[in-house]
C-alpha cells in the first residue's frame, strides 16, 4: 500500500459523520439536523434513538426513514434515496439529503377549549350556549407524513405549534359532536366520559391523516350560563314534586313574609301573628280531613280567607310534555301556534290528559264565547 493510499484510507475516516439528535427539551416535536449545505459523508453513521424516527427528505421528497437503532448509511441502507438519484453503482462522498429527527414519545396533558361559546337549540329552553375545556395526549404515529404535511421545513418545530393547529381541530369537532347528539341540555355535564369517547373517535382519523395518533381526550367540564343552570334546577325540583301542594306552600310563604314587613314593630308583631294564622289555616285546607269537614260560623271568622290558588297547567309539545304554566302563560302560547284545539292539557284535578277544546275555562281561546244580539 502506498503512501497515497493510506491518504486516502485517513481522508475517509476523517470525512465519516455521526448523525443524531440529544434532545434536551421537553416541547421540541421534530429538529432538523444541520450540515453544511445539506452534504452527508459516504458511510456515514446515523444513531436513532429510543423515542425518535429520523426521516430523510431529498429536494422535498419523502425519501427514507430510520427508527431506533444505529445505520451505516450507504446504498443498501438508503433504498429509496439511490432510486431518486439514480444511483446504479453507488454513491459518491458527499451527499445531498436533509435530516429530520422526530420525537415520537407520548405528550400528555394538553390543554384544550372552546374559545367561544357552543349554541344549542334545547327543545324546553331553546338556544342555549355551553362551554367546555379539558386535556388531551397525542405522538407522532407516522414521522413521514407528519413532516411532509405539517412541519414542511421548519427547522425546529415545536409543541406550541402542533397544539395551535390540534387545538382549532379539536373544537370544530367538539363542537359537531355535541350538536348532532341532541341531548338534554343538563345531561352534556353529566356524560363526560361518554361524551370524550366519542368525541375521540371521530377526532381521530383528522388527526391520523396528517400522522398523528390522539391517544387520549378528556372532558372536564361542561358550564352554562348561571340562569340556565337554575331554571335546570327549578325544572328538576317541580318534575317531582306535587305542584298543587307546592303552590299552596309558596303561597303560605308570601302571605307570612307580607304580614312581617307590615310597618312598625306592633304591626309586624300582628302581621305575623295573622301570617302565622294563615299559614294553619292554609295547612288545614291541604289536608284531607280539614275538606271533610263543614265550615261553621263564617260571620264570627276574624281571619279573612286565603287567597285563591292560581290553576297551573301541564301541556303537550312534540310528544314531550311541559310546564306547569299559568292561564294567561297558555292563552299566549295558544296565541303564538305554539300549541292549537287539539293539543293535550292536564291540570290538578284531572284523571288523564284532554285536548285544549274539551278543558271549560280553555274554551274561551277558540272565541266561541261571543254572546247572542239582544232581541229587537
Amino acid at each position: 500500500m502506498g503512501i497515497f493510499d493510506e491518504i486516502k484510507k485517513k481522508l475517509s475516516h476523517e470525512f465519516i459523520d455521526i448523525i443524531e439528535w440529544l434532545d434536551n427539551t421537553d416541547d421540541t416535536i421534530v429538529y432538523r439536523f444541520e450540515r453544511f449545505q445539506n452534504e452527508i459523508k459516504n458511510n456515514a453513521k446515523l444513531i436513532v434513538r429510543e423515542g425518535q424516527t429520523a426521516v430523510f427528505i431529498n429536494e422535498g421528497q419523502l425519501a427514507d426513514v430510520f427508527t431506533p437503532g444505529t445505520y451505516t448509511l450507504n446504498t443498501q441502507n438508503l433504498p429509496i434515496l439511490t432510486t431518486l438519484k439514480g444511483w446504479k453503482y453507488g454513491f459518491n462522498s458527499p451527499f445531498k439529503a436533509e435530516v429530520y429527527f422526530v420525537n415520537t414519545t407520548l405528550f400528555t396533558d394538553e390543554k384544550w377549549g372552546t374559545k367561544n361559546a357552543v349554541i344549542l337549540n334545547d327543545e324546553r329552553f331553546g338556544l342555549t350556549e355551553i362551554r367546555a375545556f379539558g386535556t388531551y395526549s397525542f405522538k407522532i404515529q407516522d414521522a413521514g407524513k407528519f413532516v411532509v404535511d405539517v412541519v414542511g421545513t421548519d427547522g425546529n418545530f415545536t409543541n406550541y405549534e402542533v397544539n395551535e393547529h390540534l387545538k382549532s381541530l379539536i373544537v370544530t369537532r367538539f363542537t359537531d359532536t355535541v350538536g348532532e347528539a341532541n341531548l338534554p341540555i343538563e345531561l352534556y355535564a353529566a356524560n363526560t366520559t361518554e361524551l370524550s369517547e366519542t368525541c375521540q373517535e371521530v377526532m381521530q382519523p383528522e388527526f391520523g391523516r396528517v400522522g398523528i395518533l390522539l391517544e387520549r381526550f378528556y372532558i372536564e367540564n361542561v358550564s352554562m350560563p348561571e340562569e340556565l343552570k337554575k331554571e335546570i334546577f327549578e325544572y328538576s325540583r317541580l318534575d317531582k314534586l306535587d305542584l298543587n301542594k307546592l303552590t299552596q306552600f309558596k303561597t303560605a310563604k308570601a302571605i307570612e313574609q307580607a304580614a312581617q314587613n307590615e310597618g312598625g314593630t306592633a304591626g309586624a308583631g300582628m302581621g305575623m301573628g295573622m301570617g302565622f294564622a294563615l299559614a294553619q289555616q292554609m295547612g288545614g285546607m291541604m289536608s284531607p280531613q280539614a275538606a271533610q269537614q263543614p265550615i261553621h260560623n263564617v260571620q264570627q271568622s276574624t281571619v279573612p280567607p286565603p287567597i285563591p290558588t292560581q290553576v297551573m297547567y301541564h301541556y303537550a309539545s312534540n310528544g314531550t310534555q311541559m310546564g306547569p304554566v299559568t292561564f294567561d302563560k297558555l292563552k299566549e302560547l295558544f296565541a303564538n301556534r305554539t300549541i292549537n284545539k287539539d293539543s293535550l292539557i292536564w291540570k290538578q284535578g284531572m284523571a288523564n290528559w284532554g285536548a285544549l277544546k274539551d278543558v271549560e275555562e280553555l274554551k274561551v281561546f277558540l272565541g266561541g264565547n261571543t254572546p247572542p244580539p239582544l232581541p229587537v
